[in-house]
């Protein structure tokens, strides 16, 4: 298994001691490689924009000591590092055979980035690389790197796991989510994981669960992220808000899943290819 951990931060560095108007510019040359992996409609510095990235259309003092942070601090040597050790840990499924990974520092002022995705949120299931985009926090530059290894847990999974995106149902996103938490957690500890499985908990939680559990047979990537990420994004990607708190997917997702590993003794590597519903046929959680 090979990861190209790509040098992101250290021209991010170099473009933020650029005058304002070089700066697009310079952001597209570092993003093109990935552009070249993934086609994107529109400009990519909005398309980077919109997804919380660090604005290259105003300045802010607080960019540049953040991504010398993360340069000083090797985020990018972690990151291989982690990725390296989980591929060992599930050396007995099918791996892809190469991953590039990129990450891009993220904006404190975006709120959604901020408030709805904990600072850090990663992308790439099943596409032959990993993006992480991340504010550097206290409590996030050390976790980055366990959200890279959650990303590739899902590169695995669905090397083994068939993901049709006509077919997936809300279970097994739910599920896979859940389950990349899980094997971060047991990899690295509870203090690795990211925020998103504790983000709902009491009424709210006990709403998201039946609600899920109702539809969880319920078919079609145009369906799912709903259940999962909840209503914000829904309404913010043009989707159906099916009245699922924030985030409430990866607290439901790994709730089952800890069911499921307790009831069978399993681990959560041993899990990683089993189909969701299997798996929690298997643990007596859902017939």
């Amino acid at each position: 298994m090979e990861f190209i951990v790509h040098d992101t931060l250290t021209p991010i560095a170099s473009l933020l001691e650029q005058p304002l108007e070089r700066r697009p510019d310079a952001l597209r040359e570092i993003l093109e490689p990935m552009r070249a992996q993934i086609p994107m409609p529109g400009d990519i510095v909005d398309i980077h924009h919109q997804g919380g990235g660090f604005r290259v259309d105003a300045d802010d003092p607080r960019y540049l000591p953040a991504v010398r942070r993360m340069i000083e601090q090797d985020v990018l040597g972690q990151v291989k590092h982690e990725l390296e050790r989980a591929s060992q840990a599930l050396g007995d499924a099918k791996q892809p055979g190469k991953l590039d990974v990129y990450l891009i520092m993220g904006d404190p002022g975006n709120e959604h980035l901020m408030k709805t995705s904990g600072g850090y949120y990663g992308m790439g299931a099943g596409t032959g690389y990993i993006y992480l985009l991340a504010w550097p926090s206290d409590e996030v530059i050390g976790r980055i790197s366990h959200l890279a290894v959650h990303e590739f847990h899902h590169h695995v999974r669905f090397s083994n796991v068939e993901w049709n995106p006509v077919a997936v149902t809300v279970g097994e996103h739910v599920v896979a989510e859940g389950l990349a938490e899980a094997f971060v957690r047991e990899q690295s500890g509870p203090e690795a994981m990211g925020p998103w499985s504790s983000m709902v908990t009491g009424e709210a939680f006990e709403g998201a669960f039946a609600k899920i559990m109702a539809d969880f047979d319920l078919q079609g990537m145009q369906n799912t992220p709903a259940y999962v990420l909840g209503d914000t994004i829904a309404r913010r990607f043009g989707g159906e808000p099916r009245g699922i708190p924030d985030m409430a997917g990866y607290a439901v997702g790994l709730h089952l899943v800890d069911q499921a590993l307790a009831a069978t003794g399993m681990s959560a590597a041993e899990a990683t290819v089993v189909p969701a519903a299997e798996l929690l046929r298997r643990g007596g959680v859902r017939k």
